[in-house]
């Protein structure tokens, strides 16, 4: 059984009061604004409900164990962003939604205090937000040592080169700052020390955020997909994250907790699905009986019930284990959470739009643009295939030794 602390479970009941006040009902609004603004705006909806999460404590929920939040482990935090992942409006009114969570530990972990004076408070309070440029169209990025994108060193600055792609938050003109990766030492023997994080200013010249990039359909929800391109940005040395060749220890312990977030929103956002189907099936009759009365939708909703149950178990695992051996010592449980949860979430979510019917198509429930998150979670932060590739490997790792086992 999982228990939940005292201070957790008083954490969760006024999130859950928050967002039955104030976030349901102004979804429709948020999903409308998102529509007719498009993404290279601040949707009014979302700042409205900033300083009233801000007023109630509910606020920077998510840096684990850390004085600048509530000081949560990644265990405790994991199911307030169950909650959170309910509603796509909800992660940014708490200042909860990615990348800016895991900038912000960046930031926190390896930034210099000037950086975090000049880059961490402004984000800390919600007055600014951040991009994260890695994934890059020319290459298979699925393997990152791939990244061709150049940071080379010039007295005292550094030269940034390359074209980005995926960047969420760059046509937010909200976004002030971009964690940047790309290669100082590209003949460095080991592929994985030949890349470097670095922070750029979004106003620096040569910096210009091409287009937003659509996701099934949808800009701005459920995410500021953007193309981004770097020409000959000079930026101080100073800025370099943690020093060069250690991009890939940045990315390791930023993307763990990261992967936490994701897979738990995605139970939320899969548990108001499976509501929806349920409470639509008993409203709707076809053929003489109620749709839920259908053998198929008992079998379906018994599965969603079994699959959502199975993703929160192993993804509160994973993060029990992050709190306990890190990032790397629960690597085999947060591939393996990253490879479950978006397939369950495809599957409730598909059921749902199926029970639905039509109008489950259209987004007025919300049903679509849930279904467009699972579904690029199924490459977010790794693809499908990587995760197994490394699950498996590390499988086999235990039976390398020498066995007395009988053949």
């Amino acid at each position: 059984m999982i228990e939940i602390s005292p201070k957790v479970l008083e954490l969760r009941q006024r999130l859950e009061a928050f967002m039955e006040a104030h976030v349901y009902p102004n979804e429709a609004r948020f999903y409308a604004e998102a529509e007719k603004l498009g993404p290279w705006a601040v949707y009014p909806v979302v700042e409205e409900l900033k300083p009233k999460a801000r007023e109630q404590g509910l606020w920077n929920l998510f840096l684990p164990e850390s004085e600048l939040g509530a000081g949560l482990t990644n265990f405790e935090y994991a199911p307030l962003c169950e909650v959170m992942g309910r509603s796509h409006l909800a992660p940014e009114v708490f200042n909860c939604s990615a990348p800016d969570t895991g900038n912000m530990e960046v930031l926190a972990r390896y930034a210099s205090a000037e950086l975090q004076e000049h880059w961490l408070k402004p984000l800390l309070a919600g007055e600014i937000r951040s991009c994260f440029a890695m994934t890059e169209p020319a290459v298979a990025s699925s393997d990152a040592t791939n990244i061709e994108a150049s940071i080379v060193r010039d007295g005292d600055d550094y030269v940034i080169n390359g074209r980005k792609w995926y960047t969420t938050n760059a046509t937010d003109p909200r976004c002030k700052i971009c964690i940047f990766m790309g290669k100082t030492d590209p003949l460095n023997p080991d592929r994985h020390k030949q890349q470097s994080m670095i922070l750029v200013p979004m106003d620096t010249q040569g910096v210009k955020v091409i287009r937003p990039i659509a996701v099934f359909g949808f800009y701005g929800v459920p995410d500021r997909a953007s193309e981004v391109l770097f020409e000959n940005v000079r930026v101080p040395a100073a800025n370099m994250l943690l020093g060069e060749g250690r991009g890939f220890e940045i990315a390791q312990g930023r993307l763990g907790p990261g992967r936490i977030h994701h897979c738990m929103r995605l139970i939320g956002l899969s548990e108001r699905a499976l509501e929806t189907l349920c409470r639509r099936g008993m409203a709707r009759v076809a053929f003489g009986k109620r749709v839920v009365d259908h053998g198929v939708w008992s079998e379906r909703i018994a599965e969603s019930r079994i699959a959502i149950d199975q993703a929160r178990l192993l993804t509160m695992e994973a993060a029990w284990m992050m709190d306990r051996v890190g990032n790397k010592g629960a690597r085999t449980q947060i591939a393996m959470i990253k490879v479950a949860a978006p397939a369950m979430a495809c599957k409730v979510i598909d059921w749902a739009i199926q029970a639905y019917g039509g109008g489950g198509t259209n987004n007025d429930v919300g049903l679509a643009s849930a279904y467009a998150t699972a579904r690029l979670l199924r490459l977010a932060d790794g693809p499908d295939e990587v995760h197994r590739q490394q699950i498996a490997r590390l499988e086999l790792g235990k039976y390398r030794a020498p066995s007395h086992a009988v053949a």
